[in-house]
């Protein structure tokens, strides 16, 4: 897994999973047209046993238009080809927990993209595509940053980026209750008690110095905090060359949006809510600023890559323009997505390859977008409503509707 934030305009939230209050929508120009959609059958009926709202197929599922009917450019359904080539291994084997798929209704997909030539004629004949809900959309965007640091500690270079602490301790709390499957809590044992990790203040004032967690140094205390909610980033070193990182775990403290406190504090206005804004202000107070950063007690911990990435939650490096951060309750990991949005260059097909911990809920994505400043400036700003829609294995829907009709034991 990688990042576990997500999302620039998820600095607006209150807290991890927060909602972005309702803003106007930019027109767009030219809206992208698909063919009418045909009449929906009724909702799938989910089984019983499943809480409210806990997955896709609880939240209701219903048909979408025919993938041939949507205006997919053939750059794009290349890049989901390709994308969903290298998810196949993983999807096949993942435990889907939207309740959509079983691993083996991906075969027939992953066996055609193996050899499929034609990417938008392979996504028409081996998918379907299906409404979760209202089908209602949001979406944000994350990119790759590319921040001042080091190897070693300098005099430019204060801001220490760690790895992963010997003593963080991950509790899989479905060992102890079956109902609290794929829950899990992060802490430390202290005095023979289990307690929570140090939060963003404890760490930044040295509650791991000295203990040679330290893989690098940044800079800039206010982009690392930045390129610690996209989970991954580039460090510039002083000899020009580049150190990649990635999120190798979080020390189990939820994640708080500062933009939202400095919004109802009346700090920002509306014109100063994109990342930009927000920065320009941190910088502007450094001491408030510090204070309200530290108010997201949430720290990431790195590892160094050597190799392709971003490394998504698929464990396949993430592609720009065409992978997406989502939530696997209601988007099956390595599923490609429809977005219809009010922002034209979110629009298209994409591949959820990736989660975060502030990506919650149906119709829930993340764009990502590489790394430079186009890259900075598209995800910085991101902030996309309209509709999605899941492309499917072929058979999925009538599956579902063959397993509610049964009778429940």
């Amino acid at each position: 897994m990688r990042i576990v934030a997500g999302g620039l305009m998820l600095l607006l939230s209150a807290c991890a999973g927060g909602i972005v209050p309702p803003a106007p929508a930019p027109v767009r120009p030219a809206p992208v047209a698909i063919a009418p959609k045909p009449t929906p059958p009724k909702p799938v009926a989910p089984p019983a046993s499943i809480p409210p709202t806990a997955n896709a197929v609880k939240a209701g599922v219903v048909a979408g238009p025919e993938v041939a009917t949507l205006a997919i450019s053939p750059e794009a359904a290349s890049r989901a080809l390709a994308a969903f080539r290298l998810s196949c291994p993983a999807i096949q084997r993942r435990n889907d927990l939207s309740g959509l798929t079983r691993g083996a209704d991906w075969t027939a997909a992953c066996s055609a993209a193996s050899t499929a030539t034609d990417a938008r004629a392979f996504f028409a004949a081996q998918f379907e595509t299906v409404r979760v809900g209202t089908g209602q959309a949001f979406a944000t965007g994350y990119y790759e940053p590319e921040i001042a640091g080091s190897r070693t500690r300098d005099a430019a270079n204060q801001v220490p980026v760690y790895g992963k602490p010997a003593d963080l301790v991950e509790l899989d709390l479905g060992d102890f209750a079956e109902g609290l499957k794929n829950k899990t809590i992060r802490g430390r044992i202290s005095g023979g008690t289990f307690v929570p990790y140090f939060d963003r203040t404890q760490i930044e004032e040295g509650a791991l110095a000295g203990r040679g967690l330290e893989i690098a140094w940044a800079a800039d205390p206010i982009e690392f905090f930045f390129l610690q909610v996209q989970g991954s980033g580039r460090l510039r070193l002083p000899d020009g060359s580049v150190m990649r990182i990635g999120y190798n775990s979080q020390n189990g403290r939820d994640y708080t949006g500062i933009g939202a406190l400095m919004r109802d504090r009346g700090l920002v206005g509306p014109g100063q809510l994109s990342m930009q804004g927000i920065m320009a202000w941190l910088r502007a107070h450094p001491e408030e600023g510090r204070a309200i950063m530290r108010e997201n007690k949430s720290w990431v911990f790195f590892r160094e890559l050597t190799g392709a990435g971003p490394i998504g939650a698929l464990s396949v490096a993430v592609a720009a323009r065409t992978s997406v951060a989502a939530d696997p309750a209601f988007i099956p990991l390595g599923a490609p997505v429809w977005l219809d949005l009010d922002r034209a260059e979110a629009d298209g097909l994409w591949v959820a390859q990736d989660t975060g911990g502030a990506i919650k809920g149906a119709n829930r994505v993340d764009t990502f977008w590489g790394a430079g400043e186009e890259a900075r400036r598209i995800a910085g700003g991101m902030s996309g409503r309209g509709s999605a829609l899941i492309l499917v294995p072929r058979g999925t829907l009538a599956r579902l509707n063959a397993d509610a009709a049964r009778p429940q034991p």
